[in-house]
């Protein structure tokens, strides 16, 4: 059971956890979600909601991008 909650199947295809590469990229909250979400895609049973997921948060991330730079949100 633990093994579900610390290192679940879906997030540890290749050797390399999500969680892994989020922390060493040292990524935002919605780009380690992009990053979670594409990877986990394939093998979780969910693949096309995944893919939704990280779009969602992709534009969201671009919107904050935007806003940053002084641009209006989309």
């Amino acid at each position: 059971m633990k093994s579900d909650i610390d290192h679940p199947r879906h997030y540890n295809v290749g050797g390399i956890e999500a969680v892994t590469i989020i922390e060493d990229w040292k990524l935002n909250f919605s780009l380690g979600n992009v990053i979670k979400y594409v990877l986990r895609a394939p093998y979780k049973g969910e693949t096309e909601a995944d893919l939704r997921k990280a779009l969602w948060y992709l534009q969201r991330e671009i919107d904050r991008v935007r806003t940053e730079k002084g641009g209006e949100r989309t």
